[in-house]
């Protein structure tokens, strides 16, 4: 079983969308289930989790209206304002859909400081309330006060996006290393496999480019807490569908086939409580 932990959907729009420069302009353009579901039959997976990447609750409802059409689409994590004063409102209205998983905020976005804002660690701190995972998205500079929130809310289930972005183009590895590696060590920490083709050089990275960071991951989370994820359409930008899930597979052929289908497919499966 195969699940893709980690893809995105949307009607492309210039103005939302200004994170989508020039450079960019590949995926400056729709996304939407009807472009997934043959690559996904073409790679074996089942099914996906479609994240958000607009911070709307409209985008949110996009989401959800996407996954009640489209069966393979097993769940949600989608955007609340987790600083609204009316947030448990808008939580139990939104965990009414049992498509609905998780949430996240672009937090690689954000100044210092933000994750440890009462008005924050108030929001996480109501997640677990109805069950809800969060996505941390993040750069390696922000790592430590990552670690920071996850300490105030040991009990929330959260996974690290994409690695939390680390310099894989540059080679830099020691200093992420050090600190993914305490985050690791909260047990309700989780890891995806990826957008990692994106943070290497687009036109000529190697697939051997990915081990060592991989390596770390594998080490430091174990084969329960890695999930698989394409980070489609993004990967686009550097290479194809199959590109990133045979990196995933090619690193993993030497490990046990029950550790290799929980990070294919059982881990995110459990994590987000998706019903395949």
């Amino acid at each position: 079983m195969i699940i893709d932990s980690h893809q995105h959907f949307w009607h492309y729009d210039p103005v939302r969308d200004a994170w989508i420069d020039e450079s960019m302009r590949i995926i400056a353009r729709d996304f939407l289930p009807k472009d997934l579901k043959p690559i996904l039959k073409e790679s074996r997976v089942e099914g996906c989790v479609a994240v958000q990447a607009d911070q709307s609750e409209e985008e949110t409802h996009f989401l959800l209206s996407l996954a009640v059409q489209n069966p393979f689409v097993k769940g949600v994590v989608g955007w609340v304002d987790l600083k609204a004063d009316d947030l448990p409102e808008r939580l139990a209205y939104f965990s009414k859909n049992p498509l609905f998983k998780g949430v996240r905020h672009i937090l690689q976005a954000e100044k210092e400081g933000y994750m440890l804002q009462d008005s924050f660690l108030n929001g996480i701190s109501l997640l677990k309330d109805f069950n809800l995972t969060y996505d941390i998205l993040i750069y390696p500079h922000q790592i430590k006060e990552a670690i920071e929130l996850v300490k105030k809310n040991p009990e929330q289930p959260f996974v690290i996006d994409h690695l939390a972005k680390p310099y894989i183009k540059d080679k830099k590895i020691k200093q992420w290393a050090s600190d993914i590696k305490q985050l690791a060590a909260f047990e309700k920490v989780h890891c995806k496999l990826s957008g990692m083709i994106t943070e290497a050089d687009w036109n000529h990275w190697q697939s051997n480019d990915f081990n060592d960071f991989m390596s770390v991951v594998l080490e430091a989370f174990g084969t329960d807490r890695i999930m698989f994820g394409s980070d489609w359409p993004v990967c686009l930008l550097a290479g194809s569908y199959l590109h990133v899930i045979r990196i995933v597979e090619d690193f993993i052929q030497n490990l046990s086939p029950v550790d290799r289908n929980k990070i294919m497919g059982e881990n995110a499966r459990n994590f987000y409580r998706l019903q395949l």
